[in-house]
C-alpha cells in the first residue's frame, strides 16, 4: 500500500494502489521520489474557530465586486476600455465563490487540509524537490540534461483518487482536498519528475468573458461527449456581432479566496492569488466554436476571406483582452512551478525580463498557442489563415511554448518563426525522427506518448519500455522532455501511472550513463 504516513486518518487515498519501490539508504527510493514524511503532523488547536471567507476592500471600478449587501450597480471588466467600465445590473451572491457555493471551512475539515497542506510543505522543502526544480531550470534553458518525465493522468485522476476516498464534507473544502492529495500523491507515489513546490495558488475568478456571439454547448455527462451550436451561422449577418471581448472579474471574490487560504494553512505554504486567464492563447478552438469544426474546414476553400476576416478578429481580440490585463494588473508570473504549454513547467532564470519592476507584462511571461483543431489542414493553408494571426500574439511573450496534439512536422517551417520560441510538442501523431532533426539541441522536444498505452487494466511493459527506448535513442541530441497527458482512463487501474513513471525513468537514465 501506499505508506500511511501522509493520509489523512482512516481512509487511503488509493485503496488498491501497491507501492513497489525500494528504499536505499539514503532514504530516497529507487525512483528518486521523495519518501514520506516521519514527522509528526502539527496539531490543529481544538478552540480554533470555523473559517469565513471575509470580504476585502475596494480594489477597482474595473471589477465586479462581491458584497453581502444589495448594490445596485456593480462594475465589470470591459474591453477595450478600461478606463471607462460598462455598468450591468447588480448579482446579489453573499459571500459566494465561483461555483456558487458557501466559503465556510468548519473544524474538521480544516484539520484534514492543515494535515495535507504539511505534507505538501514538508515534501517542497526536500532536497529531491530542490534539485528537481533546478533540473526542469537548467532544461528550460537547453541544458543538456537527462530527458525529464511528467505524468499528469487527468480523468484518470478519478480513479486513483477516488471522490469516495475524500474526507472533507464542504464542496470548497473538498476541492482543496483534492489539489492538496495531488500534490502529495506527485510527491510520495507518481515517482516522477513533478515540482511540487510550496505554493497554493488561488486563481483569479473570471465570471464572463463576451465576445458578443455565444456557443451553446450540449453535454450527455460530466465526463461524456457533448456538441454544441455554432452561433455564426451567416458572415454578412454574423460576423459584425463579434466584438472585443468584455471580461467580467470578481476580484472581491478572488480576494476573499485568497484570505481563506491564508487563514487556513498560510503558515504552511504560500498561498498566491493567480492570474490564469487561458489555457492556450491560439485562436482556432474559438472559431470552431463559432463556426463549427466541419464548416470551418469548407470554409478555408468555400469562404477564404470571411474566414480570415474571422481569424484576424479574433487576433485583435485576443490583443486587446492582453492590453486589458497588463494595464490592469492581473497578469502573474509563470517562470516557477507553473505548467506552461502543453506540457513542462516554467522554472527560468530568464524571465521576466532584466527592467521588470514589479508590474507583470506580457514579456515577462512564457506564452503559448496551438492549433490542433486544423491538424487536417494542409501546411500552405496554415500559412495563409492562421499563422498570421498567431504571431503578433506570441511575439509580446518573453518565451513562447507551441503545439499540442497536433502533428508538427509539416508546419514546422513555419512554426519556426514564432518569436522567442523554446518548447515544442511532438504530440503521437508527429514524425518524432523529422521533428529530431528539425529541433536538434535548439528547442526543447516536448514528447507526448500515447495514452491509450495506460488505458487498459495491465499495461504491455514490454511494449511501453520498447517504445520509449527507440523515441529516446532517435531524440538522443535533442533537449528531451516525455509529457504523459490526455488520459481518459487508467483502465481501472492507478498502478499504471506509477509503473510508467518508473519506466519513463529508467529509459531516461539509461540513456545518460
Amino acid at each position: 500500500m501506499i505508506p500511511t504516513s501522509w493520509q489523512t486518518p482512516s481512509v487511503p487515498l488509493a485503496k488498491d494502489l501497491v507501492h513497489r519501490r525500494s528504499t536505499d539508504s539514503s532514504g530516497a527510493d529507487a525512483s528518486g521520489a521523495v519518501p514520506p514524511p516521519h514527522t509528526p503532523v502539527r496539531p490543529v488547536p481544538a478552540a480554533s474557530p470555523p473559517l469565513h471567507a471575509r470580504q476585502s476592500p475596494e480594489t477597482g471600478a474595473f471589477l465586479r465586486q462581491s458584497s453581502t449587501a444589495a448594490q445596485t450597480e456593480k462594475p465589470v471588466a470591459s474591453l477595450p476600455k478600461p478606463a471607462a467600465p460598462r455598468q450591468v445590473p447588480a448579482r446579489h451572491e453573499s459571500g459566494r465563490h465561483e461555483s456558487g457555493r458557501g466559503l465556510d471551512i468548519g473544524l474538521e475539515d480544516r484539520a484534514i487540509l492543515r494535515r495535507l497542506a504539511e505534507q505538501v510543505a514538508v515534501a517542497a522543502s526536500s532536497p529531491h524537490m530542490q534539485q528537481t526544480r533546478d533540473l526542469w531550470r537548467r532544461h528550460n534553458q537547453l541544458e543538456k540534461t537527462r530527458p525529464l518525465v511528467f505524468c499528469d493522468p487527468e480523468q484518470g485522476w478519478s480513479e486513483i483518487l477516488p471522490a469516495v476516498e475524500f474526507q472533507c464534507r464542504a464542496p470548497l473544502a473538498r476541492r482543496w482536498e483534492m489539489v492538496l492529495r495531488r500534490e502529495c500523491f506527485w510527491a510520495y507515489a507518481m515517482g516522477d519528475d513533478k515540482p511540487v513546490g510550496p505554493y497554493f495558488d488561488i486563481p483569479m475568478i473570471l465570471r464572463k468573458e463576451d465576445w458578443g456571439l455565444e456557443t451553446g454547448f450540449h453535454r450527455t455527462a460530466q465526463r461524456g461527449s457533448y456538441a454544441w451550436e455554432s452561433p455564426l451561422k451567416d458572415y454578412r449577418t454574423d460576423l459584425k456581432r463579434l466584438h472585443t471581448p468584455q471580461l467580467e472579474v470578481d476580484l472581491n471574490g478572488s480576494q476573499a479566496l485568497l484570505q481563506l487560504a491564508r487563514d487556513l494553512f498560510g503558515d504552511l505554504l504560500c498561498v498566491r492569488l493567480a492570474g490564469v486567464w487561458w489555457w492556450s492563447l491560439g485562436l482556432t478552438m474559438r472559431a470552431v466554436h463559432l463556426r463549427g469544426l466541419e464548416q470551418l474546414h469548407y470554409d478555408f476553400v468555400d469562404h477564404p476571406d470571411e474566414v480570415k476576416e474571422l481569424m484576424s478578429i479574433l487576433s485583435r481580440g485576443t490583443m486587446q483582452k492582453l492590453d486589458f490585463l497588463e494595464a490592469n494588473d492581473l497578469l502573474t508570473l509563470n517562470n516557477e512551478g507553473t505548467y506552461v504549454g502543453s506540457g513542462g513547467f516554467g522554472y527560468t532564470d530568464e524571465l521576466p525580463q532584466p527592467d521588470f519592476a514589479g508590474r507583470v507584462r506580457c514579456c515577462d511571461l512564457w506564452g503559448f498557442a496551438d492549433s490542433q483543431e486544423t491538424a487536417q489542414v494542409s501546411p500552405r493553408m496554415y500559412a495563409e489563415f492562421v499563422f498570421p494571426c498567431e504571431k503578433p500574439i506570441l511575439d509580446r511573450f518573453g518565451l513562447n511554448c507551441y503545439g499540442c496534439c497536433e502533428p508538427l512536422h509539416g508546419r514546422w517551417s513555419q512554426v519556426a518563426e514564432h518569436s522567442n520560441l523554446r518548447r515544442v510538442s511532438c504530440s503521437p501523431w508527429a514524425d518524432v525522427r523529422k521533428m529530431a532533426a528539425a529541433l536538434e539541441d535548439r528547442y526543447i522536444l516536448s514528447i507526448k506518448p500515447n495514452p491509450a498505452a495506460l488505458a487498459t487494466p495491465n499495461i504491455d511493459r514490454q511494449a511501453i519500455r520498447r517504445w520509449l527506448r527507440e523515441t529516446l535513442e532517435a531524440t538522443r541530441d535533442c533537449i528531451v522532455e516525455i509529457i504523459m497527458k490526455d488520459n481518459h482512463t487508467l483502465g481501472g487501474n492507478p498502478d499504471n501511472a506509477v509503473q510508467w513513471c518508473r519506466i519513463a525513468k529508467e529509459e531516461a537514465q539509461r540513456l545518460v550513463d
